[in-house]
């Protein structure tokens, strides 16, 4: 139940401080996924996960590896769609581990936090 209050106030608190769009993690035992929405509009613009990955590509990869390549192919979906600056919403995760590798590889692709 902590987890899901916590993603809640987070969440509030981004929606109300910001006017750009969110890039959004969500994180499971086996795949990471990203998303980038606009909440004015309601719509979600692009996302990418790691089950997108082909096999080969995972082959040999730890899960902090294959979470830098989610944030490099987010980055560049969303930059071909013109988005450059977002808002970081971590859903309540420690921003550690997978998390950070994910928002460092879209910072290094261009993405401004």
């Amino acid at each position: 139940m902590e987890y899901k209050e916590k993603k809640k106030r987070l969440t509030k608190k981004i929606k109300i401080h910001s006017n750009r769009v969110r890039l959004i993690v969500h994180r499971t035992n086996h795949h990471i996924y990203s998303q980038v929405v606009d909440d004015a509009k309601g719509k979600t613009i692009v996302s990418f996960g790691s089950s997108e990955i082909d096999q080969k590509e995972k082959a040999g990869k730890t899960k902090t590896d294959i979470a830098k390549v989610v944030g490099e192919n987010i980055a560049l979906l969303a930059l071909k769609k013109k988005i450059k600056e977002v808002v970081f919403d971590r859903s309540g995760y420690k921003y550690h581990g997978r998390v950070k590798a994910l928002a460092d590889a879209a910072r290094e692709k261009g993405l401004e936090f």
